[in-house]
């Protein structure tokens, strides 16, 4: 929880790769309130018992959405893929806003590898930013797992991780009134 609300805070896609990150391992504890409290809450001694418990209901609520959103088995919450709608909508903008000089040189150099990554990752109707956040979190699951690099993605990821950083400082710089889209940075 208190990641989580830092990450959210800080940058935007790693906040939404922890939360896909998560959502993954209440899998593997099959949403059972023992196994989170004792993988999860119990581990943790920086946290007095009141705010463990405080702890526990939050990863029981993730929990609770994944089975209400019928996701108990795969999937990403609603909140996480409203989000990436909400960077792709500002991906698409900073496309044709001065605002987005930057980011543009970056997707340029993204942009031709998007077939081969879209072949890749499959799923050919999702936008291009969630395409760069299942590749991100692709790599990141097998770096967890002790895999080293994902074959298949390796090339490509050192363009794709560059586009999503640069789009979540953006987004974190609007949210947070730092820059207005109209006007040169």
């Amino acid at each position: 929880m208190d990641i989580a609300q830092a990450r959210r805070r800080e940058n935007i896609a790693e906040y939404i790769l922890y939360l896909w990150q998560l959502e993954d391992l209440l899998r593997a504890l099959q949403f059972s309130p023992e196994a989170i409290h004792s993988q999860l809450v119990a581990p943790r001694q920086e946290i007095d018992e009141a705010r463990k418990s405080v702890f526990l209901m939050w990863y029981l609520d993730i929990a609770n959405l994944l089975r209400q959103e019928g996701k108990e088995e795969k999937g990403h919450l609603e909140h996480t893929l409203h989000l990436i709608r909400d960077l792709h909508d500002l991906h698409l903008q900073l496309l044709r806003l001065p605002a987005g000089e930057h980011y543009r040189q970056a997707w340029a150099r993204l942009e031709p590898e998007l077939p081969h990554l879209r072949a890749v990752m499959g799923n050919p109707g999702m936008s291009d930013t969630e395409l760069c956040f299942r590749a991100l979190y692709a790599v990141m699951l097998y770096r967890i797992k002790g895999q080293g690099e994902c074959p298949a993605i390796a090339d490509t990821i050192d363009l794709v991780s560059p586009v999503i950083g640069e789009l979540a400082a953006m987004y974190g710089k609007v949210e947070r009134g730092e820059l207005d889209l109209f006007k040169d940075r």
